[in-house]
């Protein structure tokens, strides 16, 4: 193996920079160190509070450098990656906001004659040290979703960022620097995948956050040291149901968004849009001109609407799977194409096979897929019939619809009138079934690299 990588324009493909590989020494070196650093004790609570303000603000004031950055490496389009940046900023104080309120509780005691006397509570403590895998498609505000909750627990943090997308990653974690968090408290780290499987394996780590691969996540998984807690987050195949009483006009907006948003590239992507058959037609007069005048260009140009996908063998993936999915009886109302080498065009299928990839998988990629529906419970039956369970929206201006499908889709969060990558930083964000494992979301990541201890005082 290469002793470094090249970090590459996701758009011209033009080498940005080269950053050499970690060694094993340098893994356990930092393992060792935030082992020792746990032992310890925690910052104080209110320096952690401090860090944590002005590493928010000095990502809020640099957040135009930070979104060229993202939209260099990663490819989202600049309006989208100027987005990215200011959610990082509130979720590294949304991480200080929840150490602020977060404590443990008052055990009732006295219910019963064998515990009158006593007094009990809990407090939180941190779990010990951290190891997070992230992945390129927000390369930003993931690692403020991983370590930002740990700064806030108190836990030691060795990050490893998307070869694709590491540069953010390094700028996240000198801004903390900055802010003055004693450097080894939060690492980045550049490793082989043998290496970093040693590094997520070993039984010093407390606490192992995961974005990415469903396969490798699952794998990793099986592999983690006994008490090793670990949260999960992996893709989908997101549906949406859309009813012959919604808003169409709203409907289309909203999902041109959903589904088209950083290339599609997002694990909650709106993919497959089940519509009721007799409104059908007049939703595809819609969509369909929309999705068509997105503007596909250099993601650093203000005006870019969709960017590049990451790798040239993804625009070769995406388009296999649309060939499949015509050849499976799909009509491709628009799109199809590729571009160059790094871009595909926005993509609407018609009616693909119930077999086909697109249908059944993930495609991450900018192709949405329109189906008919009769009946509803068969629709229900269709959107829930993939081994994934992410988002999932509806769109309906029937609130008995609405409380039905919210009911019976078989999703960790259901949007109403809305698309499926609706997502704010502090509200609880999980896969259920193959898409995960835990919850995600500042607050309730920081509640899983905390635990509880119980204190229990005679007081009679």
């Amino acid at each position: 193996m290469s002793e470094s990588f090249t970090v590459y324009s996701a758009w011209t493909r033009e080498p940005i920079k080269e950053l050499p590989y970690d060694t094993a020494e340098t893994s356990e070196r930092y393992l060792s160190e935030a082992h020792d650093l746990w032992r310890k004790g925690p910052l104080p609570k209110s320096r952690r509070i401090e860090i944590l303000e002005k590493a928010s603000q000095l990502v809020s004031d640099r957040a135009e450098e930070l979104a060229l950055q993202i939209a260099l490496e990663g490819g989202k389009p600049y309006a989208d990656s100027l987005v990215e940046a200011h959610r990082a900023a509130a979720s590294i104080k949304s991480a200080a906001e929840t150490l602020a309120h977060k404590a443990g509780t008052e055990i009732p005691m006295g219910l019963t004659p064998s515990s009158e006397g006593y007094r009990a509570y809990t407090r939180l403590e941190p779990i010990g040290p951290v190891v997070a895998v992230s992945a390129f498609n927000h390369p930003l505000n993931l690692i403020a979703h991983q370590v930002a909750p740990a700064v806030a627990a108190g836990c030691p943090v060795i990050v490893k960022p998307s070869n694709a997308t590491p540069l953010s990653c390094l700028s996240f974690i000198d801004i903390l620097r900055e802010a003055g968090l004693p450097e080894q408290w939060a690492r980045a780290i550049m490793l082989s995948n043998e290496l970093a499987t040693k590094l997520v394996t070993d039984s010093r780590v407390a606490f192992f956050a995961f974005i990415g691969s469903a396969k490798v996540g699952w794998w990793l998984k099986s592999q983690l040291a006994a008490g090793t807690r670990c949260a999960l987050e992996h893709g989908g195949s997101a549906p949406v149901i859309i009813t012959a009483d919604a808003d169409l006009d709203d409907a289309a907006q909203r999902l041109v968004k959903g589904g088209y948003y950083h290339a599609g590239q997002v694990c909650v992507s709106s993919q497959r849009i089940l519509v009721d058959a007799t409104v059908k037609d007049s939703f595809l007069a819609k969509f369909t001109p929309l999705v068509a005048a997105l503007k596909v260009a250099d993601p650093q140009l203000k005006d870019s609407e969709v960017g590049p996908l990451i790798n040239p063998g993804e625009v070769t993936r995406v388009h296999e799977w649309v060939q499949e999915a015509v050849a499976s009886g799909a009509e491709c109302i628009t799109g199809g194409q590729i571009i160059s080498e790094t871009a595909y065009q926005p993509t609407i299928l018609d009616s693909p096979g119930p077999n086909a990839k697109i249908s059944k998988q993930e495609i991450f990629g900018p192709v949405t897929a329109v189906y008919a529906f009769d009946d509803l419970g068969a629709a229900i039956a269709q959107a829930n019939d993939v081994e994934w369970s992410f988002q999932a929206s509806v769109f309906t201006q029937n609130l008995k619809t609405a409380e039905r499908l919210s009911s019976e889709l078989n999703a960790a969060s259901v949007m109403i009138n809305e698309h499926t990558a609706f997502r704010t930083d502090w509200m609880p964000f999980a896969g259920w079934a193959g898409s995960g494992y835990d919850t995600g979301g500042v607050p309730y990541t920081f509640h899983s690299m905390s635990r509880e201890k119980m204190v229990v005082t005679r007081i009679e």
